[in-house]
């Protein structure tokens, strides 16, 4: 140490009395780091200060730095960096700040290590080679640290180390407001994530909307929620792609003593395998990368109502097991959590898979199907409740032309008939989105027609003939003439007509039409 310093340093009472005082003056945590910066060459210390406070409830810690070092950072490891807290104890910090007495902390000897914290890393990459660390304690709990870095290394003096202690015991008080600030920063999160949810659950919410047909097959559905929805009892509903699965939850949840509270759907299929568990059971803040707040998971949010778990036959096999448990326990576990938090959910589970062979094929967990399978409920196709095609296009022909403005009175017997032939791959669903497009192309005030995939046409089911019968060639002739007149919309003559296809010419095949009754109203 130079002459010159030496003579500086004689008496720092001044400057001690001064830092107190004018630390203890401070308002915000904004304040903090331009104090420390123009406060630390008064008491003989150089180098960018950076502080740190400990979390021991979540095992984690979050890292401050002044902004010369935080711009020598690139914008991601910046965010990286402070966004989120980080494990403690950490491998690097940790063991300058549990001793006795300040400790310096040589980069360039870390970095030869065979595993280097990121946040090590990160900040020997921004050019830091140096850290002065000293630990910052609250009635003799480690509570902080405190650490200045350098770009460069240099010898740390008796004087700096009696400067650091004086430092960290003046931040204790401050350290302390901190760490409670966050503690009600984080329950703010807490309580502003619930919300998000709720409005989330509110706004996906389904309109008050009634089950529509009145086929014997639904009359059964209605019988098995009617026996199922007063009750707890967990219920498992299949059925093919759309065909209503959400909304016989919904009438189910809406049926029960827990109707008061929100049905908190999850979409099981939607979800990316690795964010499936944070959905369903939250996680701490600096669980993992990108934990940047606490989530407050689908199940704890569903306490005292109930959970609607689509597509459960799409859940990952890690996570099935999990789900088990909080189904048998009613209790699960935060990602990165410590505590065990009972709920009391309801369960209603939708698959359009064949559990049972997932489970014979060893693609789900037998003892979770038996779980789930307490009650289940098959929801029909809609090809085989063809009488409920009526009041459901009635149905959606209200809803999407009050939507859309038109006015749309009706359908014709026509389209009826078109649709009652179609074998409908995608159930309910396929003949909304099939209604709504066709009100938007309708012109006048009926819809007269539906624009179905002609591929898929099938005969209606009364004109059927008996499977057990054989049919004659003639009639044979006739469907194969048909089938294709629908490939080719009517169109006999010209390229792709019904001629070209058949490798016959267009007279010859008029005349095998007039032949077997082929008119303009089959074509």
């Amino acid at each position: 140490m130079s002459q010159s310093t030496a003579g500086a340093n004689l008496d720092l009472s001044d400057a001690w009395v001064a830092f107190a005082n004018d630390l203890a003056s401070l308002t915000s945590r904004e304040q903090l780091f331009p104090f420390l910066q123009t406060s630390l060459k008064r008491l003989g210390l150089s180098g960018e200060p950076g502080l740190f406070l400990l979390d021991y409830e979540r095992r984690n810690f979050e890292c401050s730095l002044s902004e010369p070092i935080k711009k020598r950072l690139l914008p991601d490891d910046r965010n990286w960096l402070f966004a989120g807290p980080h494990p403690w104890p950490d491998g690097f910090f940790h063991l300058g700040i549990t001793n006795a007495e300040p400790v310096v902390l040589n980069l360039d000897e870390w970095m030869r290590k065979v595993v280097v914290p990121r946040h090590l890393r990160l900040l020997y990459d921004a050019g830091v080679r140096e850290l002065f660390c000293a630990g910052i304690y609250s009635e003799s709990q480690l509570i902080g640290g405190f650490f200045l870095q350098t770009l460069t290394r240099h010898s740390r003096t008796k004087q700096e180390g009696k400067a650091m202690q004086f430092i960290t015991g003046q931040l204790t008080p401050t350290v302390e407001w901190l760490r409670a600030r966050s503690a009600i920063v984080q329950l703010e999160r807490d309580n502003a994530a619930l919300l998000s949810l709720s409005r989330e659950q509110i706004s996906t919410a389904y309109e008050q909307e009634e089950i529509v047909g009145s086929s014997p097959l639904l009359q059964q559905v209605f019988q098995s929620v009617g026996q199922v929805a007063g009750t707890t009892s967990t219920v498992l509903i299949l059925g093919e792609t759309g065909t209503g699965k959400e909304l016989v939850a919904r009438a189910i949840h809406n049926g029960s003593p827990r109707k008061e509270k929100l049905m908190v759907k999850v979409n099981c299929a939607a979800l990316p395998a690795n964010l499936v568990e944070s959905e369903l059971f939250g996680h701490e803040k600096g669980s993992f990368t990108g934990a940047t707040d606490r989530r407050i998971g689908k199940f704890e949010l569903a306490n005292n109502s109930t959970i609607f778990l689509d597509e459960i036959g799409e859940l990952p096999p890690e996570l099935q097991a999990k789900l088990l448990r909080a189904i048998q326990e009613k209790e699960i576990e935060r990602i990165g959590g410590r505590t065990t938090i009972h709920t009391d959910t309801r369960i209603i589970a939708a698959t359009n898979r064949n559990l049972q062979k997932e489970v014979d094929a060893g693609r789900f967990r037998s003892d979770l199907f038996y779980r789930l399978n307490v009650f289940p409920i098959y929801l029909p196709p809609l090809r085989d409740r063809r009488e409920d095609i009526p009041a459901l296009a009635s149905h959606f022909i209200a809803r999407y032309a009050r939507k859309s403005g038109k006015k749309i009175t009706g359908i014709s017997p026509r389209a009826l008939q078109q649709m009652s032939v179609y074998h409908w791959p995608g159930n309910i669903r396929e003949l909304e989105h099939l209604i709504e497009r066709s009100i938007l192309m309708t012109q006048g005030a009926v819809i007269r027609e539906i624009h179905l995939p002609i591929e898929h046409t099938e005969a209606p089911a009364a004109e059927q003939p008996d499977t057990t019968a054989f049919k004659s060639l003639e009639e044979n002739e006739r469907d194969h003439i048909l089938n294709v007149l629908r490939k080719t919309k009517g169109r006999v003559r010209g390229n792709g007509g019904a001629a070209q296809i058949l490798k016959l010419p267009p007279t010859t095949l008029h005349s095998r039409m007039k032949k077997l009754g082929i008119t303009k109203k089959h074509e």
